[in-house]
């Protein structure tokens, strides 16, 4: 049974006569009815009956065609939907630990494309769920870091879901703070002068498993310590309580504001600093969409016009 012999025996149907179907198809009259006699052959039943009202359906027929019209109505709509001229949305997502640089990128890399072409997904969340995100394809990119504590589990996790990690920038540890805190004049911070201040991180399905952190220097011990989901109760939660947290040094003021500064983290024999290897993930092997290659190159972009000491 071919699409064709199924528009043949709808548009019969439809027009209740062999000879106005013909015409509506613009076939011959023969052409058409052999191929009905081979479709009912192929299917083992009479579709049509001659009448005189024209070609009717017989009970079974009648049963077949609402069958095929399912059939064929979902081919017209994906038909329709995939056409230049169609309705389908091309989909572009990328999964990223709570990085604003990152949703910048995507925002410079969307203001390119028509919104109403195409169908974009921005998902800041946890660290497993940006690995198992872009294992699944959920997302095309993911964005994360990899260091000397937490490279060893990821690196397996990225092999499990045959991932490739792309190194793009590589950072020191930084005391993120609001711009009135008590240590925002100081040139460097170090881990004593943030002892009484709460600590904030963004809290990870793993629990107190370490690898999965967002935060860089996670393995150190903090007395006071606040989890939070999303990047917004994180920063209230930096004017309310003075909290701080522990990050690469890239933020972007144009999403996050001009009230949220860095200042160096001060290593000591105990507490030494540790580089950040700031990336993004993809399937291995996989050649990246349009979309994918924008976001990467504007990813580039805005790193390279920051300064990470």
């Amino acid at each position: 049974m071919t699409l064709q012999q199924i528009r043949y025996a709808l548009t019969i149907a439809e027009c209740g006569s062999m000879n106005k179907a013909a015409e509506k198809l613009f076939i011959v009259q023969s052409t058409l009815t052999s191929a009905i006699q081979e479709l009912e052959k192929e299917n083992g039943i009479t579709i049509f009956v001659r009448t005189h009202k024209g070609m009717t359906p017989t009970p079974e027929g009648e049963e077949f065609l609402n069958d095929i019209r399912n059939i064929y109505h979902h081919y017209t709509q994906v038909s329709e939907k995939y056409q230049v001229e169609g309705n389908y949305k091309r989909k572009f997502g990328v999964s990223a630990q709570h990085y604003s640089f990152a949703v910048r990128a995507f925002v410079e890399m969307a203001k390119q494309y028509d919104v109403n072409q195409f169908e974009f997904a921005i998902r800041e969340t946890q660290t497993r769920k940006v690995i198992m995100d872009v294992g699944s394809l959920k997302s095309e990119i993911g964005v994360l870091y990899v260091s000397e504590a937490n490279e060893k589990a990821l690196k397996k996790l990225f092999a499990e879901q045959e991932l490739e990690f792309h190194p793009l920038i590589d950072c020191n540890a930084y005391v993120y703070l609001y711009y009135k805190h008590p240590l925002a004049k100081k040139k460097k911070i170090s881990l004593e002068d943030l002892k009484p201040y709460p600590c904030l991180s963004f809290e990870q399905d793993e629990g107190g498993d370490y690898t999965f952190s967002e935060e860089i220097l996670n393995e150190n011990v903090y007395p006071q310590t606040i989890k939070t989901r999303d990047r917004a109760t994180m920063l209230n939660l930096m004017v309310g309580l003075n909290g701080y947290t522990l990050c690469s040094g890239i933020i972007s003021e144009e999403l996050n504001g001009e009230d949220y500064i860095v200042v160096p983290f001060a290593e000591d024999e105990e507490n030494t600093n540790t580089v950040q290897h700031v990336g993004y993930l993809t399937k291995k092997n996989a050649v990246l969409s349009q979309m994918g290659e924008k976001y990467v190159e504007e990813l580039k972009k805005y790193l390279a016009s920051v300064t990470v000491k």
